[in-house]
């Protein structure tokens, strides 16, 4: 199966702008990769972008604005990466949130938001990197569930909604390019709590939580397995 060097890989993180999303871009340019960061907040991802490449005294990491719950802002930032960089190796679905209510008090506008950013976006934004990454006979789709897609909590229905069916579309696109022999992979990361206040090396995460560098160790191995090698549900969790 055809590889690829880091320092060839393009990627796209939704959310790269903080937290696990930051993580996982600071690996990636680290290794070597450019990375699209994405995400509504502007001034997080320039910051984010300035801090990692002052770190790397190179650019690597490039901020781009979108709203992951519009279709034609999907699209766009794909065909600019794509009339850019000319590829698109690693997709990294991580933009996701949470809206805190009951199954008794859950609202329309409460379910609908969670599932548009968790679920909806994700379903269009890999529909519209898909064809080139087949075209290009490469591509590593990592997918950001959770615990709470595997266990249902009373607090938050909807996340944990969008989260299982996450792990069931994503179930589906796997069995999709297996079936067309695609050269492209498809990770599942489903971690408990992780600490993105504590994000320093030297710090400690809080207790129960796990440091964030735990889960870009953990995709920087996954994606350096061979590409023949399925690794499915990634469950990452404190003791």
């Amino acid at each position: 199966m055809k590889t690829k060097p880091w320092s060839d890989h393009v990627a796209i993180v939704t959310g790269g702008g903080s937290g696990i999303g930051r993580a996982f871009t600071e690996a990636l340019a680290t290794a070597g990769s450019k990375v699209v960061i994405a995400s509504r907040r502007r001034d997080v991802l320039r910051k984010a972008a300035d801090e990692i490449n002052q770190g790397l005294g190179s650019e690597r990491v490039f901020p781009y604005e979108f709203d992951i719950r519009v279709k034609d802002q999907i699209d766009l930032l794909v065909s600019d990466v794509i009339e850019k960089w000319k590829s698109i190796d690693v997709l990294i679905n991580n933009s996701g949130l949470a809206v805190p209510e009951t199954v008794e008090e859950i609202t329309e506008e409460g379910w609908d938001t969670v599932m548009d950013t968790n679920l909806r976006g994700v379903m269009q934004l890999v529909r519209a990197a898909l064809p080139h990454m087949v075209a290009a006979d490469f591509g590593d789709i990592v997918n950001v569930s959770s615990k709470a897609g595997k266990h249902g909590y009373a607090d938050v229905p909807s996340y944990c909604a969008s989260k299982f069916g996450l792990l069931g579309y994503a179930e589906s696109l796997r069995d999709h390019v297996r079936k067309t022999g695609a050269n492209i992979r498809v990770f599942n990361f489903c971690p408990g709590l992780v600490d993105v206040e504590n994000t320093k090396a030297e710090q400690k995460p809080r207790d129960g939580f796990i440091h964030v560098s735990n889960m870009a160790r953990t995709l920087m191995y996954a994606l350096s397995l061979d590409r023949n090698v399925v690794l499915e549900d990634i469950n990452l969790y404190a003791r």
